[in-house]
């Protein structure tokens, strides 16, 4: 099961942990948490194997926390590919669309977990609306704004762009002014399958 993540899922449902909702789409299984107890023992278990996973791979997690901080969207997304690339497979993105969006944005939070320095929040209230995840750096007075997307018709670009529209016209910075950050970095990641690319502003 620690060899690869992809065997989690087979252990879990073979166990009970998960189990099968309607109908299989030829080898591809919709499984579910079937209660709050489980759910619990999964957002406990699996995440701290998913951030002991992320320690492991100390380094490389490091240089994409630290090109993030720099303003450095080329090396945001180099990292970040060569992380998925590794570490997903395809077929964790067989969902639906706003799930596929929650899933990357999990991904991201797990990294960005790495540094316990920073503050990292999911889902805030900033300007009108809920930045996707923003961290504050305090010692150094930097703030970040993500917006997650994924590029249904594989355009990243496009989306990418739209992602830092939303940022502004929310405004999801306001917090992040508001609580004495002077370096702020929107930052927009769009993602397909192992692909994403990065934009900052």
């Amino acid at each position: 099961m620690y060899d690869s993540i992809e065997n989690v899922w087979s252990v879990l449902f073979s166990t009970g942990y998960l189990t099968q909702q309607g109908r299989t789409e030829g080898d591809f299984f919709r499984l579910v948490i079937p209660n709050r107890e489980i759910r619990n023992l999964f957002t406990g278990q699996i995440m701290k194997m998913f951030r002991e996973n992320i320690r492991k791979d100390g380094e490389a997690v490091n240089r994409f926390c630290e090109a993030m901080k720099r303003g450095d969207a080329d090396g945001v997304e180099k990292q970040f590919t060569e992380y998925l690339k590794k570490t997903i497979s395809i077929r964790d993105t067989f969902v639906r669309r706003p799930t596929k969006e929650n899933f990357y944005h999990g991904i991201l939070l797990g990294i960005l977990g790495f540094k316990a320095s920073w503050i990292v929040t999911s889902n805030r209230e900033s300007g009108d609306g809920y930045s996707d995840i923003q961290i504050q750096i305090e010692d150094e007075e930097i703030g970040i704004a993500i917006e997650v997307k994924y590029a249904q018709s594989a355009d990243l670009e496009a989306e990418c762009r739209k992602a830092l529209e939303q940022i502004e016209m929310q405004d999801y910075a306001q917090t992040l002014r508001a609580e004495g950050m002077k370096t702020i970095w929107k930052y927009a990641i769009a993602c397909y399958k192992k692909r994403c690319r990065v934009m900052v502003e």
